[in-house]
């Protein structure tokens, strides 16, 4: 009942000029459409402002001038209801919500009204800085499940800017797996009316090329509740996810490096001296559970770190503070789990707000380094112990030379017994060099000189000529040589002048060890008559010089008739530890 002279409805208990009014001063937007709903017959004032015309100048205007193609559905001759975007007369564009009421009219009456005004107005106010931070706005009218984007979310998914596909369309430039998430998700998101956002793969329509979008929506909704539609922005996040994953992948060739070099991460949090452990390792040097939890500088350096280590651990941390240097220091800790000393190298550099500025935070790598300091005094200690076997061995040599000279009836004979006792000498080194912690075993040397004098029946049978009977003892190189020299000067006297000089000759050695003493007897029989000697050779001197003065022996010798007989009691000395390679 609409009187097109009076461009109003004329209801039964409503004047023309009261119905008129109660059409403008309407607050939601007000049209009415010609019978093929192509036409704007009249709009009312409200419907005038929001679109930036002045009142009246809607009245015969074309419907598609100010709402866009997509409005007319599947191009059917008449407008669609739902969420539309209305053109302004300034160009720009407003979203509203347009409801048809008297459908079976011969002219259909719209309702209009503002979709989330506030948000809109913010929308208009920050179109620009949207489209500057590269977002793209984009609407999702469930109503007819069509898509609208912008032409910035147009440009990102690779679309043309306004209508464009409905979910279905474009769900296959998404990964399958992350379509059915998204759906998943969209769909809870609106059912519990909160926001929603989520990141994805997304194949670009115009070239297929893939690229990372981040999206994020809200629903909106109908007077009743009623979700009708979904507004939110999207993003080309290809090149942080990128970063992202260059980042991660950065992260986890240093945890290799790291790891396999031993070395503990760790960040130390200036203002609240808090600490964080970025790898196992650095639980390991410190003997901590993850579950136990990091330290901090304080408990550090009053609990951890040796007392006179702490001093040197302060200066470096205010040197590398005050200079802005790297901070290096070592210093030994004790170990939580085993209560161990180890020794650690710490190395880092603080991180600043700016430069010149306040330290943040701590960046840096610790390091056990206790085997390779152990290693260290362990050269150390063996390089002062070949330089003083080399004084002893040249001393030795020495001795040697003159005793062998004074003492040689001939150049024959000298040279006889020289190279003899320089072999014993080389010998004894040689078996000193081939054992892994530099000592030599008293039955191989003793067996090296008197097994070519040995004699048995049987391979199995006992040794009719010599006889060695005691504990395995490894002698270290100090008496080792001295010693060494001793059992060959010995066994060369007895093939000379004593047992093994005749066929009959017998030579038993027994040896022990008690409370770190060596006992040695040698004792001969079977050979020819002895008789004290009536001059000091080197095997006297050698004996009651070297092994008395080196050695610390005490050495007694019977030269009874019916065979030599000598005993010797040597202290053994401790072995360092640090010499040995295998501690």
């Amino acid at each position: 009942m609409y009187d097109s002279a009076d461009k109003g409805f004329r209801p039964a208990d409503l004047s023309p000029a009261l119905y008129r009014a109660a059409f403008d001063g309407a607050p939601v937007g007000l049209a009415v459409f010609t019978p093929d709903g192509r036409t704007i017959r009249t709009a009312n004032a409200c419907l005038c402002r929001w679109l930036g015309y002045a009142p009246g100048t809607l009245d015969g205007c074309p419907i598609d001038r100010v709402i866009g193609r997509e409005a007319f559905g599947d191009g059917g001759p008449e407008v669609k209801a739902g969420i539309r975007r209305w053109l302004r007369a300034d160009g720009s564009s407003l979203d509203l919500r347009l409801t048809l009421s008297g459908e079976d009219a011969a002219e259909p009456v719209a309702v209009v009204t503002v979709v989330d005004a506030d948000d809109l107005v913010r929308a208009e106010q920050n179109r620009d800085a949207l489209t500057a931070a590269g977002l793209g706005e984009w609407r999702w009218d469930l109503v007819t499940g069509q898509m609208v984007f912008s032409r910035r979310a147009a440009q990102i998914l690779g679309y043309a800017p306004g209508r464009s596909v409905t979910w279905v369309g474009m769900r296959g430039q998404v990964d399958p797996e992350d379509a059915e998430r998204i759906q998943a998700a969209v769909a809870a998101a609106i059912a519990e009316r909160r926001p929603y956002a989520f990141q994805t793969r997304f194949r670009r329509a115009t070239d297929g090329a893939e690229i990372w979008i981040g999206a994020r929506g809200e629903a909106l909704l109908a007077a009743d509740g009623t979700p009708v539609g979904i507004v939110g922005v999207v993003q080309d996040v290809t090149t942080r996810v990128e970063a992202r994953e260059a980042l991660a992948e950065r992260e986890e060739r240093l945890r290799v490096a790291t790891t396999v070099a031993d070395l503990g991460i760790f960040e130390w949090h200036v203002l609240d001296d808090r600490a964080t452990w970025e790898n196992e390792r650095m639980f390991a040097i410190f003997g901590r559970r993850p579950e136990e939890g990091s330290i901090g500088k304080a408990t550090f350096l009053k609990e951890i770190l040796h007392p006179e280590d702490r001093p040197v651990f302060r200066q470096a941390i205010l040197r590398a503070l005050r200079e802005d240097v790297i901070l290096h220091a070592t210093g030994r800790i004790r170990r939580h789990d085993d209560g161990q000393w180890r020794t650690i190298d710490m190395a880092g550099r603080f991180e600043r707000t700016r430069p010149g500025g306040l330290p943040r935070r701590l960046i840096g790598v610790v390091a056990d380094v206790t085997d390779r300091h152990l290693s260290e005094e362990r050269r150390s200690l063996l390089i002062r112990e070949l330089h003083h076997r080399v004084k002893n061995t040249l001393a030795t040599v020495q001795a040697i030379v003159g005793s062998t000279a004074r003492t040689a009836t001939s150049i024959d004979s000298f040279h006889e017994a020289f190279v003899g006792r320089i072999k014993s000498l080389a010998h004894t080194h040689s078996v000193l060099t081939e054992a892994t912690w530099q000592t030599a075993s008293l039955r191989d040397l003793l067996a090296s000189e008197l097994m070519p004098y040995a004699e048995s029946e049987t391979e199995t049978s006992p040794d009719l000529r010599i006889v060695l009977d005691g504990p395995a003892v490894d002698l270290p190189s100090e008496v080792a040589v001295p010693i060494g020299m001793a059992i060959h000067e010995l066994t060369t006297n007895a093939a000379k002048y004593g047992a093994l000089s005749t066929g009959r000759g017998r030579i038993t050695i027994t040896w022990s060890v008690e409370a770190g003493v060596l006992h040695l007897d040698w004792r001969e029989s079977g050979g020819p008559t002895v008789a004290p000697p009536t001059r000091q050779g080197f095997g006297s001197r050698l004996l009651q010089r070297v092994l008395t003065t080196q050695v610390q022996a005490q050495i007694t010798t019977d030269y009874a008739p019916e065979g030599f007989h000598l005993t010797l009691a040597a202290p053994l000395p401790t072995r360092n530890p640090a010499l040995n390679p295998l501690a």
